[in-house]
């Protein structure tokens, strides 16, 4: 056995371990990426990058269809399975190389195989043990299923429809969310029939209800098919389709069916209980700055309840490094984080949807607004329709901002800026929005709000 000392050792090299070690080892720490698997985790090899390549080529087959609107000659001959996959694995080489590039030019030692958390604190892997001064715990999330329905052959999850190499003719999603309706728009535009199977009573439910509603609406056009607010009973699969049985007794079959029911934490097997490290149902319990209960153990990313997203990976790793080299770096709360769903249309919120912003100051000390897209010129120009919702409180400053529409999810940093500096519209309504861009659907919405519309009524 060998013993090896680092100033920071990190179990788990996806967005929030990687983002922990570039920060650390900028400040001047040695630092240790333990990682079973490539560095970038699910989101670079498994998750955000890839399926957002599958997103740009069905956004690509659709204007290949309706080029005939404006004037554009074109033909739509139908998808190349080998040619997509060949699109989407070059994108994630090329960013991968890039990380490692990063990695190697910081000096961060990057150790391969499977870690597990011993007292110390320390990281064992194999014979080896990698003691730290600090040790953050960054190991991720996997994805879910529900009992009784077993992974494997015609019912995949989402890691196994990234490795289709056909497109279905049919598909069945179970979940609603965000992984459920994107994988269901790529399919619709690649020429799959899809059905939607989601237990609460909206698509995207964790969305403020005028962004689900209008989500319904757009899939509904698309012949997206979706049954809502029943549950999932059984499954069974055949050598050519799988078929789900609800609670209420319908049924639905095809050719596969997407299992989308969220991810779960990646925590069990690491010895985190056993080196005295709290865990309620599979999360890592920490405080507001990310410190376990074990002095100099810290978490971040998916194994920390709350939204599970790489960009707030990202930020944990790069607070905890920095709170770590005693720079008291500033809590960005969940609320402030903000979420993009990138189907077509896309979806993007920060901050309270109104009935949060209801129950936390009343509905009579709250006002939203919703601007619809049909006003704004580079919406047009695009082809999208779609809202964007503000919610403020009266007389005080934006709690949230909520947009649906192609491409608003470029417009989202604006909605973070303005909920996390609890701006009010009448301060925002001075600034001149580019013309013309959908930037302007904000603008008119926060001078709507300030008491002084100009494109709306």
């Amino acid at each position: 056995m060998t013993d090896h000392s680092f100033d920071l050792v990190i179990l788990g090299g996806g967005s929030g371990g990687y983002a922990a070690a570039l920060r650390a080892a900028e400040l001047g720490k040695t630092v240790a990426l333990v990682e079973k698997d490539k560095v970038g985790g699910t989101c670079l090899h498994r998750g955000c990058i890839p399926t957002k390549a599958l997103l740009h080529a069905a956004e690509v087959a659709e204007s290949a269809r309706d080029a005939s609107a404006i004037g554009i000659r074109a033909t739509f001959e139908g998808v190349d399975p080998a040619g997509v996959r060949a699109y989407r694995e070059g994108i994630v080489a090329k960013k991968y190389k890039g990380l490692e590039g990063l990695v190697k030019a910081r000096g961060i030692t990057v150790v391969n195989g499977e870690g597990r958390l011993e007292a110390g604190p320390a990281v064992r892997v194999g014979d080896d043990l990698y003691r730290g001064t600090d040790v953050v715990l960054a190991t991720g999330s996997y994805s879910r299923t529900l009992p009784g329905l077993e992974i494997g052959g015609r019912i995949l999850t989402s890691e196994h429809a990234l490795e289709l190499d056909e497109v279905p003719g049919s598909v069945v999603i179970l979940g609603g969310g965000v992984i459920g309706v994107e994988f269901a728009s790529v399919w619709r535009s690649f020429g799959a029939d899809v059905t939607i199977v989601e237990a609460l009573d909206h698509l995207v439910p964790n969305e403020d209800l005028s962004l689900s509603k209008g989500l319904e609406r757009a899939f509904r056009r698309r012949g997206i098919q979706y049954s809502l607010g029943v549950r999932f009973q059984t499954a069974t699969q055949t050598a050519d389709a799988v078929t789900i049985t609800l609670e209420d007794g319908k049924t639905f079959t095809a050719d596969y069916l997407l299992v989308a029911v969220g991810r779960g934490p990646a925590t069990a097997g690491l010895g985190y209980e056993e080196a005295g490290v709290t865990i309620d149902r599979g999360f890592v319990i920490a405080d507001e700055r990310l410190r376990t209960g074990v002095d100099h153990v810290w978490a971040v990313g998916d194994i920390v309840p709350g939204p599970q997203l790489a960009h707030r990976g990202f930020q944990q790793g790069i607070f905890v490094a920095e709170e770590i080299a005693g720079l008291s770096p500033v809590l960005i709360p969940d609320a402030h984080i903000p979420k993009v769903t990138y189907s077509h249309p896309e979806v993007a919120s920060v901050g309270l949807t109104e009935a949060q912003a209801a129950d936390a100051h009343g509905a009579d000390g709250i006002v939203a607004y919703e601007y619809n897209l049909a006003g704004n010129g580079k919406s047009e120009i695009l082809g999208t329709s779609g809202i964007v919702k503000v919610v403020r409180v009266k007389e005080g400053p934006v709690l949230g901002v909520h947009l649906i529409g192609d491409r608003v999810g470029e417009l989202i940093t604006e909605g973070q800026l303005v909920v996390g500096w609890e701006a009010h519209p009448e301060d925002i309504a001075p600034f001149i929005h580019a013309h013309p861009t959908q930037s302007e659907a904000l603008g008119e919405a926060f001078l709507a709000l300030a008491g002084k519309p100009l494109h709306a009524l």
